[in-house]
């Protein structure tokens, strides 16, 4: 007597479905561990610092219009909290699979590569909006205190949609690195001195020294979210006479470059797509041994 045999189909999920689940469990790693809350403490840290230091010595440059609050309070501070969250919640995105061996156990199911790249990118989104949200409402909170009654300029929105796509590009380029290296340490180091010292210092060796306009470095485009909330919005290109020179010689001229909007927004957009495919591609290639 032959036994019954049953066939139980298991369709595998698709690209899109295997995004979502890797999405909503990354987020969830994201939410309970330990940098979100560190990030969160950052934050709240420097929002307090603002808040105390502009109550007691009340600047003038703070308090002269809404705009100049903003510029001064949100200006100066929110492309560090941008550049923190890619490096907190990107960083080792990717370079953990190979650290923690967590890829030997997720890669061997039927799931694409891409997935995981594309739903880590999500989460790690998601969680730094969060961060930029929560340090936009203690920004308003502020400026509503000081100017109760007041509209919020309308730069204010275009700043903040800038800091967004900027988050965009900071975590593509984060991502490319996290996928470069293997070692967690060495993927969130590299990122942190590029983004904290290294473009900066090379933006204004190529600007102030060689005179010649640092369109190829993010940071350069990243000054858009502080120039639009200026009243007037800065010239691309300024030329200051310097000091007298010597034995009659003409005053030596200086060139400073301010990034325009169009340009900035495309700094932005390229180097998001250029680093994002370039990590997918890395990731795609590279071996677990």
């Amino acid at each position: 007597m032959e036994k019954p045999t049953t066939e139980v189909g298991h369709k595998v999920p698709g690209s899109i479905a295997q995004v979502g689940v890797v999405m909503r469990y990354s987020f969830l790693d994201y939410l309970r561990s330990r940098r979100f809350v560190i990030l969160l403490g950052i934050t709240f840290i420097i929002s307090g610092i603002l808040t105390g230091v502009i109550g007691y010595y009340r600047p003038a440059g703070f308090l002269g219009s809404p705009l100049a609050f903003l510029s001064g309070w949100w200006g100066m501070s929110v492309t560090f909290i941008t550049v923190l969250s890619g490096i907190f919640f990107g960083g080792d995105a990717i370079s953990g699979e190979f650290q923690n061996k967590t890829g030997y156990f997720t890669l061997p199911n039927p799931i694409r590569r891409s997935s995981i790249y594309v739903g880590k990118w999500l989460s790690a989104f998601i969680a730094a909006s969060i961060i930029l949200l929560i340090f936009t409402v203690i920004t308003l909170a502020n400026e509503t205190y000081y100017f109760p009654g007041v509209s919020i300029p309308w730069q204010f929105g275009e700043s903040f949609l800038f800091a967004w796509f900027y988050l965009v590009a900071v975590l593509g380029f984060t991502f490319f690195f996290s996928s470069l290296f293997k070692s967690t340490s060495y993927s969130i180091l590299v990122t942190a001195i590029l983004f904290l010292f290294a473009f900066t210092l090379i933006q204004t060796l190529v600007s102030a020294l060689a005179q010649v306009e640092p369109w190829f470095i993010l940071t350069y485009g990243s000054q858009i979210i502080g120039n639009v909330l200026t009243t007037t919005y800065p010239e691309h290109i300024t030329t200051i006479a310097g000091f007298g020179g010597r034995g009659g010689a003409a005053a030596p001229t200086f060139t400073t470059f301010n990034v325009t909007i169009p340009e900035g927004l495309a700094i932005i957009a390229v180097y998001f797509l250029v680093t994002a495919a370039l990590g997918l591609i890395l990731f795609e290639r590279k071996e677990f041994n």
